[in-house]
């Protein structure tokens, strides 16, 4: 069993939640059976997207940063540089993804959307809005990525992220076949 060991504190891997651009997020538990979420930085090349050497830091300033305007995230518990590790809270339930495929993305979450990047454009940033990178919890959506970048009107959630909000649009099935492709 992998165990990732942070100031002591040792956290079993329970499973992979998922692989980003980023990084790995692992669901993992510590002596008292409490789940945490702990990202693995890693440096695989991504042939859409360039990041600085730092990511670690990268990821930390946009946690500051993102909290700081109201950003809805699990609260970063604790990192450790060395190992490239951040220890988040572990946030239960389905993602936007799991709902956009069973058909059951509700108005008031596209609203919630819509209203999230109003706020990160008042802000100068677009925040990675593919639905895989939010969670609902007891009807609260929270971004669990810490990704943002500068604001760029191509990038924002009408004219990038909503593609992928609907089973019917071209982008969602392209993504559908990629899944597949990869089975």
């Amino acid at each position: 069993m992998q165990v990732f060991k942070i100031h002591g504190t040792e956290y079993a891997v329970e499973k992979l939640l998922g692989k980003g651009k980023g990084g790995y997020s692992f669901l993992v538990t510590d002596e008292e059976s409490n789940p945490f979420t702990i990202k693995q930085i890693h440096h695989e090349k991504c042939s859409y997207y360039t990041f600085p050497e730092d990511k670690l830091g990268l990821e930390l300033r946009h946690y500051d940063f993102l909290k700081g305007i109201g950003v809805k995230m699990p609260t970063l518990l604790d990192f450790d540089r060395d190992q490239e590790i951040i220890l988040k809270e572990y946030i239960n339930g389905p993602t936007l993804m799991d709902l956009v495929m069973k058909g059951q993305i509700t108005v008031e979450q596209m609203m919630y959307m819509q209203n999230l990047q109003e706020l990160c454009q008042k802000n100068n940033v677009n925040i990675d809005y593919f639905p895989t990178n939010f969670i609902v919890q007891n009807d609260e959506i929270f971004y669990v990525d810490y990704e943002l970048n500068v604001y760029d009107e191509k990038w924002n959630f009408d004219n990038w992220g909503r593609k992928y909000y609907s089973r019917e649009t071209r982008e969602f099935q392209e993504y559908l076949q990629s899944l597949q492709a990869k089975e």
